[in-house]
């Protein structure tokens, strides 16, 4: 009995350990065959766009668990960081505030003895303007010119050819105006040209935009003329357009050549002429009317009295103290 059943088991066939189907370049030709069908039949009739749009509705949840760990840490690291420059820039900001603290209170102490100085000689009051705060709104996209556009106009009463000036200095000047807006030619235009002078000897000169190099040149002066690389270039207020004493550029190379008998200067802006947002629209400068009073000559009569012409800005009615005759010398 035991031997039979021994004998039957070793009629048996041993079962195949792995079951074995089509080969590999069989499915793999019949699952790209397929992948094509689907392809070409979801381009036409976008039979699969609901099923894309659910299975990405449905996914949505797991993304953002799954992006969790990576937005805590792109916001832990951007915290710390923005709090130690925050840290660093509230430093350096008080550092500069006592800085400029010092330099304002030598101005202010400047201010008052040229005040005097200017009252002692009789000469006329310094130029005044006004001053309106401006924002860039558009940037031209002409890459031949220079020109942007800020939030003030006519209704501001900005007038053409107002100077516009940052924190750093001059970046242009107001070449046309609309109703709530202005155009403003940058001094990196070659159409625009600003009188200037070296702060460090005085001497002028014009300097004329390059275009798109973003720097400024100074042609025509001779090949010894006394500028050298980091002067510092200011309005000359020769113009009646800019003020004077607005910081321009600085002088970053200076060529001389045997071939030519000028020297090649080239400037670098100081003001922020692509870089900032917010800029002064200056009034053009106009002198202030001085109160001043006229040496009034005296004018002889038919009965050789002589009298006090009237002021130019008087009424024609003589002041109390004007009624009297007084004889003239003989």
């Amino acid at each position: 009995m035991v031997r039979g059943f021994h004998h039957k088991l070793e009629q048996q066939a041993a079962p195949a350990f792995f079951v074995r189907g089509p080969s590999s370049f069989v499915r793999l030709v019949f699952f790209t065959a397929l992948s094509l069908v689907l392809i070409a039949t979801d381009s036409k009739l976008q039979y699969l766009s609901s099923v894309r749009q659910n299975l990405v509705a449905l996914l949505q949840p797991l993304q953002a668990v799954a992006n969790v760990p990576s937005q805590l840490y792109r916001n832990s690291d951007e915290y710390f960081t923005a709090h130690h420059n925050l840290l660093s820039e509230n430093r350096q900001l008080k550092q500069l505030l006592l800085k400029q603290s010092i330099g304002l209170q030598h101005l202010e102490a400047l201010g008052v003895e040229n005040e005097h100085l200017r009252s002692l000689l009789n000469a006329n009051k310094t130029l005044a303007e006004s001053s309106i705060l401006g924002e860039i709104v558009h940037i031209g996209r002409d890459p031949f010119t220079k020109k942007v556009i800020v939030n003030r106009g006519a209704s501001h009463q900005v007038i053409a050819g107002a100077a516009v000036v940052d924190a750093a200095g001059v970046i242009g000047q107001v070449t046309h105006t609309y109703g709530t807006s202005s155009e403003v030619t940058l001094i990196t235009d070659t159409s625009l040209a600003i009188p200037i002078q070296v702060a460090r000897n005085g001497l002028r000169a014009i300097a004329f935009g390059q275009g798109r190099d973003q720097v400024l040149d100074l042609p025509f002066l001779p090949a010894n003329v006394d500028i050298r690389s980091g002067d510092i270039l200011v309005t000359s207020g020769i113009d009646g357009v800019y003020p004077a004493g607005l910081r321009v550029a600085t002088v970053s190379q200076v060529k001389v050549s045997a071939d030519s008998p000028f020297a090649h200067i080239v400037c670098v802006p100081s003001g922020g002429v692509e870089n900032h947002r917010q800029v002064l629209l200056v009034s053009i400068p106009h002198a202030e009317s001085l109160a001043t009073e006229e040496l009034i000559a005296p004018v002889k009569d038919a009965t050789g009295q002589a009298k006090k012409a009237a002021k130019p800005w008087s009424s024609g009615k003589a002041n109390s103290h004007q009624a009297g005759a007084v004889h003239a010398p003989e």
